[in-house]
């Protein structure tokens, strides 16, 4: 966590004066979130240890972060003794395009997990400790910021060390990550949970709109309740593992419910360097050659004046100097520019396939390489989706650009067919060459399936030979516990009670009639194919008996697999 701005932490016996008084204010409320010391994330919720046994780093690879605290209201600050923010107050105040990207991610993540209950105020609090809400809200029209928020270097020194792992393509860095943006994500966290937030087809974690919806959506992993205490504080610790961050959050989450407000963009004063960093402490800057070094004072009697005639001198005594180092501070190199890529291979491992209306399991992905065949960092690769099916990348888009990692390799976003089954094409095309280099990944939306199939009628299953069965049988198709429209059902009447009996249709017993104008024996038929309704229902024809009884089945089963097998019984006329 890690922005270039935001007031410095509080030192001394003021800041430990404040730090008590607003965990004293935020207990009195009774709020869920009152700050105290909380267990850090269990085993179960952080990150997976990777193939080196060493555990993943948090969002932001646990860096500096802005320590100020909420002011507090009350006795002694001609305040309203209520200890809620005065209305239009500048602490209050926040962006209006960052305003509106932490609650249009609300929203959108109320729509797609509603269990999550992720509230604005919350995404609101880490934006401010993480990047004072996007520098106090410098961003472009698109909700961008001019320049990239960059973390420190994670070189191991005061902070985690995470190699490079985007080739650079966010952060500008080919040898070390750091994390960017207004919420703070390093790449690799960026490249799992980066989302579209504002509908342009890219994820940009220099966007507001993206990264506050990205931070939502990991805030909501591992199934969590947010307006559960142990969700909610496990959450946070995911961000950044200091009880210290938790604390911080939690005092602004509570600020900002008690009251905000929109200022303009921009209107506020960009915040200075963040000091908090999990609790580790950076290594020292070095010392230039030729400046000495302060020696502290220490506390004591003092000291006399000199006597005459007793040697003592009334200059004082210089304080000793520290030797510069003899040997330079390291520097890290500028990023070296990689060679262009020359070609595309395409990673796919067969044709692209997904029901209409789902997501695809596999994502279009190619690799850039350069001439000697090595890959190719930092190339940019489009990806245009054609075809009839409606088909789209996530967010809506049908044209997306991606920027190749460290290994070359380029994944689009995820697909969600459309509501056509038929054929599709994704075109990925290297830009930057001086021809177009293009790769057709060949694609397919089947029809729509269900998996699960429930009968919603009550008819009697019962019907003398020769006769009618009374009433329509009726069902109704899900998928994901959604109505399932647009489904192809078959319905068969088997023979016999027994599956051992057979599956398939009888040649006697109950049947249906299909439409025309030919005699009814010559539209019999115990085999049908349908489709449901826009709400996933189903009405099946009536059924009628020729004179064979005994007990019967009608199997009727989807595209998907969902299946009910119903039993049917014809009698002896009365």
């Amino acid at each position: 966590m890690a922005a270039l701005f935001g007031r410095r932490m509080r030192r001394g016996a003021a800041s430990t004066a404040v730090a008590a008084a607003a965990m004293a204010a935020l207990s009195a409320s009774g709020a869920p979130s009152a700050v105290g010391e909380q267990p850090a994330a269990s085993a179960a919720e952080r990150p997976s240890a990777g193939a080196s046994g060493q555990e993943e780093p948090s969002v932001t690879g646990d860096s500096p972060y802005h320590t100020d605290l909420p002011p507090l209201k009350g006795p002694g600050r001609n305040d309203p003794p209520d200890e809620t923010p005065a209305t239009g107050s500048a602490e209050s105040g926040i962006p209006a395009t960052v305003l509106d990207a932490y609650r249009k991610a609300e929203a959108s993540l109320a729509a797609s997990n509603p269990r999550c209950r992720v509230p604005w105020e919350l995404l609101a609090a880490i934006g401010k400790v993480e990047s004072g809400h996007a520098r106090g809200g410098r961003l472009d029209t698109n909700g961008t910021t001019p320049s990239p928020i960059l973390g420190p270097v994670l070189n191991g020194v005061g902070f985690a060390n995470i190699s490079d792992t985007d080739g650079g393509a966010y952060d500008g860095d080919t040898l070390h990550d750091r994390a960017v943006g207004p919420m703070q994500f390093i790449p690799q966290t960026w490249e799992s949970w980066g989302r579209d937030g504002n509908g342009d087809g890219r994820r940009d974690p220099n966007n507001i709109y993206d990264a506050a919806l990205a931070a939502g959506s990991y805030l909501c992993a591992h199934d969590r309740d947010l307006t559960v205490e142990r969700d909610l504080h496990q959450a946070i610790l995911g961000y950044n593992r200091s009880q210290e961050y938790l604390r911080t959050v939690l005092h602004w989450y509570d600020y900002y419910r008690k009251g905000a407000h929109e200022v303009p963009d921009g209107s506020q004063p960009a915040p200075g360097a963040p000091t908090g960093n999990g609790g580790k402490t950076p290594s020292p800057a070095p010392v230039r050659p030729g400046t000495p070094s302060p020696s502290p004072t220490k506390p004591g009697k003092p000291t006399k004046p000199a006597k005459p005639g007793d040697g003592s001198s009334s200059k004082p005594t210089p304080p000793p100097t520290t030797p510069p180092p003899t040997t330079p501070p390291p520097t890290t190199p500028p990023p070296t520019t990689p060679a262009p890529a020359t070609r595309l291979v395409d990673l796919g491992d067969g044709a692209l396939s997904a029901p209409a209306g789902e997501r695809f399991a596999e994502r279009p992905a190619v690799r850039a390489e350069r001439a000697d065949k090595k890959p190719a960092a930092q190339a940019k690769v489009r990806f245009t989706l054609t075809g009839e099916t409606g088909t789209t990348f996530e967010g809506g888009a049908t044209t997306v650009t991606v920027t190749t990692k460290a290994d070359g390799v380029a994944k689009a976003p995820a697909l969600l067919a459309g509501g056509k089954p038929g054929a599709l094409t994704v075109k990925a095309t290297l830009l930057g060459t001086t021809e177009p280099v293009t790769l057709g990944l060949r694609g397919e939306v089947t029809a729509p399936r269900a998996d699960k199939l429930v009968r919603t009628d009550e008819t009697e299953l019962t019907c003398e030979a020769g006769a009618t069965f009374e009433g329509r049988i009726a069902l109704t198709a899900t998928r994901d516990g959604q109505a399932a429209p647009g489904v192809a059902a078959t319905a068969t009447v088997l023979a016999g009670a027994d599956p051992a009996d057979g599956e398939k249709a009888a040649d006697q017993g109950p049947y249906f009639l299909t439409p025309g104008d030919e005699p009814a024996e010559d539209r019999r038929t115990r085999e049908l194919t349908l489709t449901t309704d826009a709400k996933g229902n189903l009405l099946l024809p009536e059924l009628h008996t020729d004179d064979t009884t005994g007990t019967f089945r009608l199997r009727v089963e989807t595209t998907g697999g969902a299946v009910v097998v119903l039993e049917l019984k014809v009698t002896d006329p009365a």
